[in-house]
């Protein structure tokens, strides 16, 4: 699939996602907006598609740079328990400063996503056994194990109900005010494009970088400090989106393979495309009620998944 094409069916999606809403709004409307329209469409419904779509982008070049420098690929920020450390980092602000604003709240959770992603690589640097299923069940078992320390706090503060509609995937609180953070992911992506070469490199192994003269730790670091902001930024304004950014590299690598300054171009616009399908999904099936997008990326998502467990068994028969 070329670029292009991706692009331009983003651009349809996004143009389109626009107009669709419990408030009528139609293409011809834009020419003769009255004020409260144009309100809908400049808080709300603008906000919101900006939103799909750098999530979507920046989650999705999370899971290529997490299969890349971990050599696997079923490994993402959901399967190695990043989302679950960030969210437990949210709810510590939570309970130490109950007034925390956004900032401190991303603090914390950049920090316990950090540690959790330093901690993941740190676990398979000492597990021999390194089939291609085990080591993302490692990942699932420590996010379980973190994700029941989260409920279990939010349980004994009252905070159960208000955490799990909070962290839950949603877009429709998306208005302008809540999204902003979500732009830091943009310099963050243009990182991660710039030592692309580099998580490639870094991919094949230590002791392969180390002979091309590669700072091997220092790639790591810096291609886990991305994922962990981005997973910090996202949970915090959108929720989790799971599977994303485990599916979208593993579909992207099918036609482009693994170099990864190839394929992160089309990773970002097909995460992006991907989500604004979800969510525009979300919105027709019970119109004009919502299904939220984190359960229609879940849902299709663990399809997709199980098609490429299947798909990786069938080839090695």
């Amino acid at each position: 699939m070329k670029l292009r094409y991706l692009l331009l069916l983003l651009m349809i999606l996004s143009f389109s996602s626009i107009f669709i809403g419990v408030k009528q709004l139609s293409p011809l409307d834009l020419f003769h907006l009255n004020k409260n329209e144009m309100q809908i469409l400049y808080i709300s419904r603008i906000p919101r598609m900006v939103s799909i779509v750098l999530a979507g982008m920046s989650l999705s070049i999370c899971g290529l740079i997490m299969q890349q420098l971990t050599r696997n690929k079923f490994v993402s920020p959901t399967t190695a328990g990043t989302m679950e450390w960030a969210r437990l980092g949210v709810i510590i602000a939570i309970l130490l400063f109950s007034s925390a604003s956004i900032v401190v709240k991303m603090l914390f959770a950049f920090v316990f996503a950090l540690f959790g992603s330093f901690l993941f690589v740190k676990i398979l640097e000492r597990i021999k056994f390194k089939d291609t299923v085990f080591i993302p069940l490692v990942g699932l078992m420590l996010g379980s194990v973190v994700s029941a320390i989260s409920t279990f706090i939010a349980y004994q503060y009252n905070l159960i109900q208000n955490v799990n509609a909070w962290f839950e995937g949603n877009f429709s609180l998306m208005m302008q005010g809540r999204y902003e953070l979500l732009y830091l992911s943009i310099p963050l992506v243009i990182i991660a494009y710039l030592y692309a070469n580099r998580f490639t490199v870094a991919g094949m192994g230590e002791s392969f970088s180390v002979n091309l003269g590669l700072h091997y730790r220092r790639v790591i670091n810096i291609g886990l400090i991305i994922v962990a902001v981005i997973s910090s930024v996202v949970i915090l304004t959108v929720g989790m989106l799971p599977f994303l950014g485990l599916i979208i590299p593993n579909i992207v690598s099918l036609y482009r393979g693994d170099h990864l300054k190839n394929s992160l171009p089309h990773t970002a616009i097909l995460g992006a495309v991907f989500v604004l399908f979800c969510d525009m999904l979300g919105r027709l099936v019970i119109y004009p009620y919502e299904i939220s997008v984190g359960l229609m990326v879940g849902i299709i998502g663990s399809v997709i998944f199980l098609y490429l467990l299947l798909r990786r068994k069938a080839y090695a028969t």
